[in-house]
């Protein structure tokens, strides 16, 4: 099974950004505990005591919210580094791949940007569960969790939709279940999503490419052709 751990980084709705981020991380099933104690030794340079208490966010991390700045930004910035590095680079390809939809609002006037994302992220996950088996033999399936967020009603309703009724390229075929919904403060691995998105966003939105730099080239691909990185400008 491959888990597809997702979040998302910039507003809709914010007029002052232009830029709407889905990403994620694809994990198979036996890495993610191995991958969740990295994240875990790095929150212990925090909070030793516990460190299971310690949220990684990007935005928070970086600008110093929610306790953060009681730790010097270039410890912050530091541990989102090393974040990327120690649950994404260390375990590509081989057990962690990343997809994301990078989408400039103003090239979609009057489309919701989160169901064009979703649609990209979910086929392109979709087709990667198809490749495995057409050209390796492997049956994986998979599943997409994201955060708990107020989406998740139409994120539910537009899985059911693309399975049934087809997205535009068709139906996804290789999903184990609808999305499911976990609170970030239970699970390494969404935050390891947001932190994903974040460095996706800031690339993007800021032109900032410290964090992105860590984790170009661990997108899904095959043959020479990215597959998990789409972009619309």
């Amino acid at each position: 099974m491959h888990l597809f751990y997702v979040d998302e980084s910039g507003s809709v709705s914010d007029p002052s950004q232009q830029y709407f981020v889905l990403a994620g991380v694809a994990v198979f099933e036996r890495k993610t505990h191995w991958i969740e104690q990295n994240l875990n030794s790095i929150a212990a340079r925090f909070d030793p005591v516990t460190p299971e208490r310690l949220e990684l966010h990007g935005s928070p991390m970086r600008s110093g919210r929610e306790g953060w700045k009681a730790h010097a930004l270039a410890d912050r910035l530091a541990a989102i580094r090393d974040a990327l590095h120690d649950g994404v680079v260390n375990h590509h390809p081989k057990g962690a791949r990343l997809f994301a939809a990078v989408v400039k609002k103003s090239a979609l006037p009057g489309a919701d940007p989160v169901v064009h994302a979703f649609e990209q992220i979910s086929s392109r996950f979709d087709m990667f569960l198809r490749r495995l088996y057409t050209k390796h033999g492997d049956p994986q399936r998979g599943i997409m969790v994201f955060d708990k967020s107020s989406t998740e009603q139409r994120i539910q309703t537009l899985a059911r939709d693309f399975k049934y009724s087809g997205h535009s390229w068709g139906t996804t075929q290789n999903y184990a279940e609808v999305p499911l919904f976990l609170d970030s403060r239970a699970s390494r691995l969404i935050q390891l999503a947001d932190l994903v998105a974040y460095a996706i966003f800031r690339h993007f939105e800021h032109k900032d490419s410290a964090f992105f730099d860590v984790i170009k080239d661990c997108f899904d691909a095959e043959g020479g052709v990215r597959h998990g990185l789409y972009i619309k400008v």
